[in-house]
């Protein structure tokens, strides 16, 4: 990568944490209407052989699980499905729940992890998520959110019920994201 190009992904740090500083903290709490329980997310922890895929996304950038938001009227399986397909290109067979992990501080949001593992597809980027790798578990990037940790941790030590984690995603976390999306653009994506 070029040093313009690079430069040039340096200056979309402004307008883009603006945006996720202002959907975390505040912006959140306007799309939802009164009554709503909290934002439900979904993701998955897909699994081939000895590897496991990870996705960055071309917003706040460093390594993590594919998934996203529920449509109005799906289930929480249909949207699993959609997204890891529209994310990775991949079909997958959702195996169980890993978790479920309830988190309070920026972003308040439940994520609901699956264990999966591909049936057909063939792995390509998307303009969500630019950037695909399969992993050894033993060998996780250091530019992994930390956030993703323990729910990867758990679908690979294959418990055998859900579990159900509550977790705080204060400033810690939020400058470890931080960092992570700096070096990750700073290395043009090639950051581990």
């Amino acid at each position: 990568m070029t040093l313009a190009r690079r430069l040039g992904r340096l200056a979309l740090i402004p307008p883009q944490h603006f945006r996720t500083a202002w959907w975390g903290f505040i912006g959140h709490r306007f799309r939802r209407r009164a009554g709503d329980g909290p934002l439900v997310v979904v993701q998955a922890v897909i699994q081939d052989a000895d590897r496991v895929l990870l996705s960055v996304r071309r917003d706040l950038r460093g390594w993590e699980l594919p998934g996203g938001n529920l449509e109005l009227g799906e289930s929480e399986e249909q949207a699993l499905l959609r997204k890891v397909q529209e994310e990775t290109g991949l079909r997958v067979e959702i195996l169980g729940l890993v978790g479920e992990y309830q988190r309070t501080g920026f972003l308040p949001h439940r994520a609901r992890v699956f264990r999966c593992r591909p049936l057909s597809g063939r792995l390509r980027p998307s303009l969500e998520t630019p950037r695909l790798r399969w992993w050894d578990p033993a060998d996780l990037p250091d530019t992994l959110f930390p956030w993703y940790r323990v729910p990867l941790a758990d679908a690979l030590a294959g418990l055998p019920e859900p579990v159900r984690r509550q977790e705080h995603q204060g400033l810690a976390a939020i400058w470890a994201g931080f960092r992570i999306d700096l070096r990750m653009r700073a290395s043009g994506d090639r950051a581990g």
